[in-house]
């Protein structure tokens, strides 16, 4: 079973850039993605063999997540029952018969850590909503988690530390997700493998020297590890600011 996972940076401007074409090539069984950019109804897509499933910001243009599946899911859930974080759009969560697939696109922390707060919140309740879904059956968590988990998954690690995406909080919050049971998938397979990245900012041109940040992710929880098959990022694939990543499961 092949699982992808791409944070497009506005679905209706990388439709223009081949998105329906690399969605057929790559032929996942489950496509998930983030930061749509989008309301109910702006964009319809080519992909008949898939069902399609969104969480909608209530903000025009803003965050936003879908997931695509070619088998139906036996019930699909878009947030926490949580206003205040439903209504960004983050979460899209669906059951299937032997697990849950959650597509996740976590708040950014924001230049100074502006929106730290707000992030903790948010990662204190996806910790704890996994694990409650966890009790039932496995569990696999993708998408733009927005954060580098070690320095290994940056270019600059020195310069960054404290930033958005590398402060000891969003880390922290980061390790007890993983200490919660889950499984950075691509670690478990290429566990010193280094400039393997996902993001690269647009500001600075750094996909062309690989300045970048693996801070896309595929999670599994642990008992799925018996099916973990093969964990990738699609660097060579274009149109947005991040790659896709994908996870094989047996």
């Amino acid at each position: 079973m092949r699982l992808v996972s791409w944070n497009v940076n506005g679905l209706r401007a990388i439709l223009g850039k081949g998105f329906e074409d690399i969605a057929r090539g790559i032929d996942a069984d489950i496509f998930a993605l983030q930061e749509t950019k989008l309301q109910e109804g702006q964009a319809t897509l080519d992909l008949p063999q898939y069902r399609e499933y969104w969480s909608y910001a209530l903000k025009k243009g803003y965050s936003g997540t879908a997931v695509f599946t070619k088998t139906e899911p036996l019930r699909v859930l878009h947030g926490f029952s949580e206003d205040e974080i439903d209504d960004e759009g983050r979460i899209c969560a669906l059951e299937f018969e032997d697990f849950w697939f959650v597509c996740i696109y976590s708040p950014n922390a924001q230049d100074g850590l502006a929106r730290i707060d707000f992030r903790m919140g948010f990662e204190e309740r996806l910790r704890i909503f996994l694990v409650d879904l966890n009790k039932d059956k496995g569990v696999i968590v993708c998408g733009d988690l927005n954060v580098a988990h070690k320095e290994i998954d940056l270019r600059h690690p020195g310069p960054n530390r404290g930033n958005a995406g590398f402060s000891d909080e969003e880390r922290g919050k980061f390790q007890e997700l993983l200490d919660a049971g889950f499984i950075d998938t691509f670690r478990y397979f290429h566990p010193d493998l280094d400039s393997a990245y996902s993001w690269w900012s647009y500001r600075t041109r750094a996909r062309d020297t690989n300045a970048g940040w693996r801070i896309d992710y595929f999670l599994a929880s642990r008992d799925l590890e018996s099916r973990l098959s093969s964990a990738v990022i699609y660097s060579d694939i274009f149109g947005s600011d991040h790659c896709p990543i994908g996870l094989e499961l047996l």
